[in-house]
């Protein structure tokens, strides 16, 4: 049965943020949905995802970048379509865990550019994004990402995590080694922990706008894997 390619967005962008990586995909053979979440919550979030995951007739491979590595951490947990998780310069939290926090001890640029509105959503200062988000895009891409920021729900950033599906999955890692945003460090212990198969590209946060092949190819490299597999069993 053909494999469904989920793509979740992280803070400050929105399912159009893989409009690089779709095509690239759906070449591939592969069908993609990139769920549209509202950042208002993370329990919307995940319901929202969790919804397009149970849609899916067939075997789904989950992806997510920044705080959706966050969202596709709680809302994979015992769904029986998902055969791969794949994490793009994201966050993947262990039970316990809160981004504040992690940012804390991996410090990185992000904090001292997030701005809040009088309801208390956060985004990127347009002075800073450049150096803090997407420093290697072209500036028709940096122009589109930087005045179309969705806001994230600062208390986002407090949440605390419950038990994660990347203990269920296998899982794939794509580290940005020049992030800015997340400390590739950071991204690196993600990766680690979880014994993710894990790849490098020399990018800032979003490589999916960046190097959108290198993105392709890792979540190529997980479906393939786990059909694979599958077919061995």
């Amino acid at each position: 049965m053909k494999t469904t390619v989920v793509l979740v967005h992280g803070a400050f962008a929105d399912g159009g943020s893989w409009g690089n990586v779709i095509p690239l995909l759906e070449q591939a053979g592969y069908d993609v949905i990139a769920v549209q979440n509202s950042l208002t919550s993370y329990s919307d979030d995940v319901a929202t995802t969790r919804r397009v995951i149970d849609a899916q007739s067939g075997p789904v491979v989950l992806v997510g970048h920044s705080y959706g590595g966050a969202v596709i951490t709680r809302a994979a947990l015992g769904a029986p379509n998902i055969k791969a998780l794949v994490y793009v310069a994201a966050f993947a939290p262990e039970a316990g865990e809160n981004l504040q926090a992690l940012l804390q001890q991996y410090p990185s640029k992000i904090g001292g550019a997030l701005r809040p509105d009088a309801a208390g959503f956060l985004y990127i200062d347009r002075a800073q994004f450049k150096e803090v988000f997407a420093a290697d895009v072209s500036e028709r891409d940096l122009s589109v990402m930087s005045a179309s920021q969705k806001p994230i729900a600062s208390q986002t950033f407090g949440q605390a995590y419950e038990a994660p599906a990347w203990k269920e999955f296998p899982c794939w890692y794509l580290v940005a080694s020049e992030d800015q945003a997340i400390n590739p460090d950071l991204e690196r212990l993600f990766a680690q922990r979880m014994k993710a198969t894990t790849r490098e590209v020399q990018s800032s946060h979003v490589p999916f706008a960046s190097n959108p092949s290198v993105v392709a190819e890792i979540i190529i490299e997980a479906a393939e894997a786990t059909a694979e597999r599958a077919a061995a069993v």
